[in-house]
């Protein structure tokens, strides 16, 4: 049976929703209804539930992305499923495209060590409140960092406190005695042992990460890979991962040489090397370096938060780690899964020609501006005029709002995301925060612009 969908919409959308089901030439068959509203974007779901007296023999409804209210309450009224389209006309033809190929983003295969660099100089309490916060953000190990010559008093007291708190937790150090204290108290994993202190793996229950003795010396590492393996424990081997510069690319080859030479072992690669020690969004980084542990199935990364401009590295580890696992598991390139790893660029930042932008100016009859970009740049409109700039500072004149410092507020501020929008080529939506992906924790704008939005203004469907 073939499907029938019904989509509601409003005046000012009806037309070009039209013109974009015909092109999608969809295999379904459907209605399209205009609602009685001008503007789609201000359609509720109380308001459908007044309003639509005919579903038109329809299987399915699909509402305007931006519709507020509980659809599922309206999918029991209306007794038919209701769902959200996308929150553009032109995400149609990608909204139909993929429906069929959704990805589960649930699963991962990479644990993430998340290191708590200067455990030695602050609180039990501290350490556990920053250890909520990676967890958080995607952790699955909490990695206490030891500091040389320093002393830790209460290093036993940390791992203990951690482990009633149910979180699992690795020693990070280069003295032995750091690391049996450590294995004593409960660790789960200790950072690193290599061949001349591997009897400290003897005395304690805790799964060693393996290094090779001396920097860049496989032969150790594999000596060590073989003691452990002929004792019958666990261990996870970390090659070491080195700065740009100096030995980054050799780095990359040595976990490839020992992953040829050990198909199956456990292995760790310690990301912060890179991360921290270079200025450039870490988002990008985190994302090819988690692209290089599913080739090489590894299943363990070490990250750190030291950094400023690292601040947000474990919440972009622990999404890209997803979107790799997903790619994997579908056989496919790591696009079109998830946008959360693009931060500042979209993949279709103007959805709207000039020339539709202009079309759609022509039908508004009311003083209320909209505000669109394209790649000309930033338009705004209203039945008054339609007027075109890249600076926003170009339009002013031309708003008549000098006597409105409310209305020249709002306007400012939509004109101006529009503009940080036009120039990194992402999607600007009116009355819509500016979409970051992993690269800000903050999802929603500090100050929502309805509570105040002068009546001159409104969204732009």
């Amino acid at each position: 049976m073939t499907e029938h969908i019904l989509f509601l919409t409003g005046k000012l959308a009806e037309k070009q929703l039209r013109i974009i089901l015909e092109k999608i030439q969809p295999e379904f068959t459907y209605t399209v209804y205009q609602l009685g509203v001008k503007v789609a974007a201000l359609m509720t779901a109380d308001m459908i539930a007044r309003r639509l007296k005919d579903t038109f023999g329809a299987t399915r409804i699909i509402i305007p992305g931006r519709c507020r209210g509980d659809i599922d309450a309206l999918s029991q009224t209306l007794n038919i499923p209701v769902e959200r389209g996308p929150e553009e006309l032109k995400d149609l033809p990608v909204y139909f495209g993929k429906e069929a190929h959704k990805y589960d983003l649930s699963r991962y295969s990479v644990n993430i060590f998340a290191e708590i660099v200067d455990a030695p100089h602050i609180s039990v309490e501290a350490i556990v409140e920053r250890a909520h916060y990676y967890k958080r953000n995607g952790a699955d190990v909490i990695d206490i960092g030891c500091l040389p010559s320093t002393d830790f008093s209460h290093l036993e007291e940390t791992i203990q406190t951690l482990k009633q708190e149910g979180f699992r937790v690795s020693i990070d150090s280069l003295d032995d005695n750091d690391l049996l204290r450590g294995g004593k108290a409960g660790a789960d994993y200790m950072l690193s042992l290599h061949e001349s202190s591997l009897w400290i793996a003897d005395e304690v229950a805790a799964m060693p990460i393996l290094i090779p003795e001396k920097h860049e010396d496989l032969a150790s590492l594999n000596r060590a890979i073989a003691i452990m393996q002929a004792k019958g424990r666990g261990f996870i081997v970390d090659p070491i991962l080195d700065p740009i510069h100096f030995g980054f690319t050799q780095s990359i080859v040595r976990y490839h040489q020992i992953r040829q030479q050990h198909p199956h072992i456990n292995m760790m690669m310690g990301v912060g090397n890179i991360t921290e020690l270079t200025h450039a969004d870490t988002l990008g980084m985190n994302t090819l370096l988690l692209g290089i542990c599913s080739e090489l199935n590894i299943n363990n990364i070490l990250a750190t938060e030291v950094s400023k401009h690292a601040c947000r590295a474990i919440k972009e580890a622990n999404l890209a780690r997803r979107i790799m696992y997903a790619a994997k598991a579908q056989n496919t390139l790591p696009k079109h899964i998830d946008a959360g790893l693009m931060a500042l660029h979209e993949i279709a930042p103007f959805p709207y020609a000039l020339n539709e932008i202009q079309e759609l100016a022509a039908e508004i009859k009311d003083p209320s501006f909209r505000i669109q970009a394209s790649v000309e740049g930033l338009h705004i409109f209203n039945r008054d005029g339609f007027h075109s700039a890249t600076d926003p500072f170009d339009l002013y004149p031309h708003l008549n709002v000098a006597n409105d410092g409310g209305h020249a507020f709002y306007l400012g501020v939509e004109l101006a995301r529009a503009g940080i929008a036009w120039q990194l080529g992402k999607r600007f939506t009116q009355d819509q925060p500016l979409t970051w992906g992993c690269a800000t924790d903050i999802a929603e704008p500090i100050v929502d612009l309805h509570t105040f939005k002068p009546a001159g203004s409104t969204l732009k469907k």
